[in-house]
């Protein structure tokens, strides 16, 4: 049975970039809705259920259930992910991830802008993602609803949830303002961890 993860932080912990009633409810309610869901999906596939988000995102799912498995599954893949590349206390990038980021984007502002723009491109519901690819490449995804990152042996290293339920109540229908302000919460060290395990 999959349960749901707790925070690194405290619910208030990004104001005033991400606030605190956002944090809960996106949290306690959307990220808890897609655990009860899947954990439904799974009932009636014991062997299923006792598998790890990753490994069971990647199996060969029974088709009563597949859809059910990638959209709760999914949200709940993407939501454990996005809670730990956040951050109050965010320092800058450094070492080989900063340089594997000036080497493929030309500059870190640069990455921060095509980023950025990739998030703005999504229609409706989605995620951004900078991925390291099997060839060890930095690339950028823009997914759908709630599709996982991990697909074709990419591993997802930041993402970006540009779902409305992510930032409506602070910022409405201001992506960009939600965007601009989510640079300031970014966990790097964190995103470096992700890249050094992604490149080996």
């Amino acid at each position: 049975m999959h349960v749901l993860p707790n925070l690194p932080y405290d619910y208030g912990a990004l104001e005033p970039y991400i606030d605190t009633q956002t944090m809960e409810l996106h949290h306690n309610k959307h990220h808890q809705a897609y655990i009860d869901n899947l954990n439904k999906a799974l009932e009636k596939y014991p062997d299923l259920a006792s598998k790890k988000i990753e490994n069971l995102l990647l199996s060969d799912l029974p088709e009563d259930i597949k859809q059910a498995v990638v959209n709760n599954g999914g949200g709940h893949f993407n939501h454990s992910f996005f809670w730990e590349i956040m951050s109050p206390k965010p320092e800058n990038p450094k070492g080989p991830f900063l340089e594997a980021l000036n080497s493929t984007f030309g500059s870190l502002e640069k990455f921060k802008d095509a980023f950025t723009q990739k998030a703005m491109s999504i229609f409706g519901s989605g995620w951004a993602w900078l991925l390291v690819t099997p060839k060890k490449k930095l690339i950028l995804k823009r997914h759908s609803f709630q599709n996982p990152p991990i697909v074709n042996g990419n591993k997802p290293i930041l993402g970006l949830d540009v779902w409305e339920h992510a930032y409506y109540l602070k910022y409405q229908n201001k992506r960009a303002d939600y965007i601009k302000a989510w640079w300031n919460v970014v966990n790097w060290p964190k995103v470096q961890k992700n890249f050094n395990l992604a490149s080996k």
